[in-house]
């Protein structure tokens, strides 16, 4: 039996490893049933047969007479014709293999073994090597597959049988195995930690954590082509640098007209090519998400989201558009390439910016079409939890939904804080609790509040709907994920309104058959699902039901039905019938419906909320009378139903529950996180999530401190009253927390930066890994990803600066080791208000020549309290990539990023050109 590859085997071998069985579990093994993602190179070389000779005479006459077939074969396929049938068959790039993975754990070191077959050995990764940014979840568009996870390896961290430079993908058989094994694995890697050396105890000063947030919302003129202006060629401005023509006036565009370039609005719309189209996202040259395709004609709508978090340091975003082609490979159209240093970190900035195609020989650049793009940037300072056990205390102090209405009513914080405010609400195991609380305030028990009983938009609905979202994305698959993707793959097309067909009687009638038919199927597919409602939703509909009857009585005729109503307000008002209205917000459809298809989810919607209602008439619209029958033969076990979900069972296990087997691992690898984090430092046991929501605590509160202080200062609004002065309101002493988090930070940052490592060639190893492991000879972070359909694209090269360390992004620069005033240490952005602005520019720098308004120029932190003070900006919280006074232009390189995070690539007769390349490594 052969053994396992060692860590130190080269990455160039060639020979695979040898059949042999995996061993068995263990107390230091995990393993789980996976299937793994291989590459059309990979699949190709595994099938390949080895082709053994026993002579040299033999192999010489195969050889011979496999060269006469081969002349042969060239020769009759000159004279045959070729069929333009077969030019759009094109062989898949990757195939997906049932494999197992064992993760092994001695002596400090980790690997993870991928079998396939299950005794084949096919790849063997160093999870020690590897940092926490190269393992995390994959985007479903990549493969039309949820639970993915992604591991961006390079040889050096690998051992695998068929030499491939690829990142592994893994499909996990669901959510909570894919959340339970990323904790696991991450355990084992190396969080990017900064100051080791300053602060042993806890591991470091900080941690980093970043993400992305895109929308792609529509485009317009795509495939159109028209030249740049001259000052838009080669440029990097704000937010697009990727060149384009430059109007004299950007804000004279209105966000629905197109820039001129000699036509104007009518000619663009005339010139439209119709094509079908698609757009890629690329981070650092790595793919992370893929759009539908959609008609090009006119403004094609995608309204498609993508988050990518747990990022590493980067650079560059681009979105590559791409025209589908049936009897050839996709053509690229252009490239809307976006420099993120350009934008301030959590804010939103939704706006036009031009796809630009690359030059071609002496062909000039050109734009072909723009995109409406929503983009936010996030990177923030993650510090020890004890640092924000003040903000915390001041958290718990009150309901956590009030904390949301202060924040939105008197901060504007509407779309950003309350994800993360009841993400820390689910760490303190108090939400529910909160919004029961929340609801015996709403529920009043008065007329004026029984028609609009949970109908409003309130900081109590719009939670729920948020919870329900968070707990219940499987209750829903089971509920109308099958009907609604059937509804969208068969186009299925409903119109039972005469006006909108111009059809006759006869045609109407079938379109209500029609109807009737779907509403039976969604109906029934919801119905059968009623008991894998979750506990939590369960436990909060049963609350809300009892509420009701308590507050209005059950006797009354008029408020009979007034408890069932209540809990399908929550239910179907604001879960079930949106998921129908729009499947690509719920995950359960990728992209948004065709028109018609879309038409047809509204009529069934309609239905179901009436059903959901208990209300057997149709009086609004009389086409819809012929689904009367349905509605009332419906009704009792739309009764049942809700009886059903607002019931908790806690002894009876839910349908989705894992079995026996499932249940030990769970708890094994439990155990096994559980005794690495209390042998970690604190900042490498606080990296790792909290299961089973995959929860980070200090990264929530660090990301609502940032916000709080940003939207304050915004909005010009100070503290009248210190920290516990007894005096003042509740947001006052919550401003004032986060602000006293700000100012650790900027310490922390600062002390970095003013204190150099004492002996840079020895790395201070505080990880729980012990000091005799080698760190990765390479780095970590791949600038290329293997695409789902086979295709090289060209981008246009930007000039090359110089090179030099990475960083971390929101360490301050020479100039900043000292505090400074504000207007120095903040960028300023495409955006000039925190909140969402909306642009509309043809090229990259177009909202650079844009003046600040003035409220962005004097945001000085004058307080007239003790605590704000004469406030030092700190960079965490508007941009962590903070102006350096030089005015040099920051470049970081996924490449270099472990060159410079890691200790052990110090070497002690480099020269330092300045005071930050030894201070600002891992």
């Amino acid at each position: 039996m052969a053994s396992a590859p060692s860590p130190r085997r080269p990455s160039s071998s060639r020979t695979p490893a040898p059949r042999r069985k995996h061993p068995s579990s263990s107390a230091n093994q995990f393993r789980v049933n996976v299937d793994v993602c291989l590459s059309a190179k990979a699949a190709g070389a595994l099938r390949k047969p080895t082709v053994l000779y026993k002579r040299s005479q033999d192999r010489l006459e195969k050889s011979g007479e496999s060269s006469r077939k081969s002349m042969d074969i060239n020769s009759r396929k000159v004279k045959e014709k070729t069929s333009w049938l077969s030019l759009g068959r094109h062989a898949p790039t990757e195939q997906w293999k049932p494999a197992i993975c064992q993760l092994i754990h001695e002596d400090d070191a980790c690997i993870l073994h991928i079998y396939l077959d299950e005794t084949v050995l096919y790849q063997s990764i160093y999870v020690y090597f590897l940092n926490h940014t190269d393992i995390r979840p994959v985007h479903h568009s990549l493969f039309d597959r949820k639970d993915c996870l992604g591991i961006y390896c390079v040889p050096g961290q690998m051992w695998c049988a068929v030499p491939s430079s690829d990142p592994v993908f893994l499909h996990f058989p669901d959510g909570e195995t894919l959340n339970l094994w990323l904790a696991l694995l991450r355990s084992y890697a190396a969080p990017e930690v900064y100051g080791h050396w300053l602060s042993p105890s806890d591991g470091g000063l900080y941690r980093m954590w970043r993400q992305i947030e895109l929308t792609c919302l529509q485009g317009r003129n795509l495939g159109t082509p028209r030249p740049l202006a001259p000052s838009g060629v080669g440029g990097g401005g704000n937010g697009g640098g990727g060149g384009g023509g430059v109007p004299d006036d950007p804000s004279s565009l209105a966000a629905g007209e197109p820039e001129g370039g000699g036509g104007g609005g009518a000619r663009g719309e005339a010139d439209a090519l119709d094509m079908d189209v698609y757009c890629e996202l690329f981070v650092d040259g790595c793919l992370c998400g893929r759009t539908t395709v959609k008609r090009g004609l006119g403004a094609p709508d995608w309204l498609e989201r993508f988050v990518c978090a747990d990022l590493p340091p980067f650079e560059t975003l681009e979105v590559v558009v791409l025209r589908e082609r049936r009897t050839a490979r996709p053509a690229l159209v252009g490239v809307v390439a976006l420099a993120l240093v350009n934008f301030r970190r959590g804010e939103h900035v939704d706006g036009w910016f031009p796809v630009v195609a690359p030059a071609a020989g002496a062909a000039a650049p050109a734009q072909t079409g723009e995109l409406r793009l929503k983009l936010r940037v996030d990177e923030e300072i993650i510090l020890p939890s004890a640092e924000y056990s003040g903000l915390l205390q001041t958290f718990a102090s009150r309901n956590s939904l009030d904390w949301l209405l202060d924040l939105e009513s008197r901060l504007k914080l509407k779309n950003t804080v309350p994800h993360h405010i009841i993400s820390i609400a689910i760490a303190q195991e108090k939400l529910v609790r909160d919004i029961m609380e929340l609801a015996d305030r709403e529920v009043d028990g008065t007329l004026s509040s029984h028609n609009t009983l949970f109908r409003g938009n309130t900081v109590l609905t719009k939670t729920v709907e948020l919870f329900m979202a968070r707990y219940g994305g499987g209750f829903l698959e089971a509920s109308v994920g099958a009907p609604v993707r059937r509804v969208c793959t068969d186009r299925v097309a409903i119109e039972v309104d005469p006006v909108r067909s111009g059809k006759g009687a006869r045609s109407t009638e079938k379109s209500v058959e029609a109807l009737v038919y779907w509403c039976h199927e969604f109906w029934a597919a919801i119905y059968d699902a009623r008991h894998a409602c979750p506990p939590e939703m369960r436990t909060l509909f049963e609350h809300i039901r009892r509420l009701v009857e308590s507050r209005y009585g059950r006797h009354d005729e008029q408020n009979r039905d007034l408890p069932a109503q209540s809990v399908s307000a929550f239910c179907f008002l604001r879960f079930m019938v949106p998921a129908i209205l729009h499947p690509h917000l719920f995950g359960l459809w990728p992209g948004l419906p065709d028109a018609r298809v879309q038409r047809s989810l509204t009529l069934i919607a309609k239905v179901i909320q009436n059903l959901a209602n208990l209300n057997a008439s149709v009086q609004k619209e009389d086409f819809m009378r012929g689904v009367k029958d349905f509605l009332i033969s419906s009704i009792p076990n739309m009764v049942n139903y809700i009886v059903v979900v607002s019931t908790p069972e806690p002894q009876s296990p839910s349908p989705g529950s894992p079995s026996p087997v499932d249940k030990t691992d769970r708890l094994r690898i439990m155990h096994a996180l559980r005794q690495r984090g209390h042998a970690a430092p604190v900042l490498y046991r606080e990296v790792i999530p909290l299961l089973p929501h995959v929860l980070d605590l200090p990264r929530h509160l660090a990301v609502v401190s940032a916000l709080v202080v940003r939207y304050a200062r915004a909005r010009n609004y100070y503290p009248a009253t210190p920290i516990h002065s007894g005096t003042g309101d509740d947001l006052d002493e919550f401003c004032a927390r986060c602000l006293q988090v700000e100012e650790r930070a900027l310490l922390r940052v600062s002390q970095l930066a003013s204190r150099p490592r004492r002996q840079p060639s020895q790395p201070s190893i505080s990880s729980p890994l012990a000091a005799s492991i080698p760190l990765p000879p390479s780095p970590t972070s791949p600038v290329k990803i293997p695409a789902r359909r086979e295709r090289r694209i060209s981008l246009p090269k930007s000039p090359k600066l110089p090179k030099r360390f990475a960083r971390p992004s929101t360490a301050p620069g020479t100039a900043d080791s000292s505090p400074r005033t504000e207007p120095e240490s903040m960028p300023m952005s495409p955006t000039s208000d925190p909140g969402q602005t909306m642009l509309s520019h043809s090229a990259p720098n177009a909202v650079e020549s844009m003046p600040p308004p003035e409220s962005d120029r004097t945001r000085s932190l004058r307080r007239p309290s003790a605590p704000f003070a004469k406030q030092p900006r700190s960079s965490s919280t508007d941009s962590a990539l903070g102006r350096r006074a030089t005015g040099e232009r920051l470049t970081r390189s996924s490449t270099r990023t472990q060159e410079a995070s890691n200790d052990s690539t110090d070497d002690s007769s480099r020269k330092r050109k300045s005071i930050f390349r030894g201070i600002l490594r891992r």
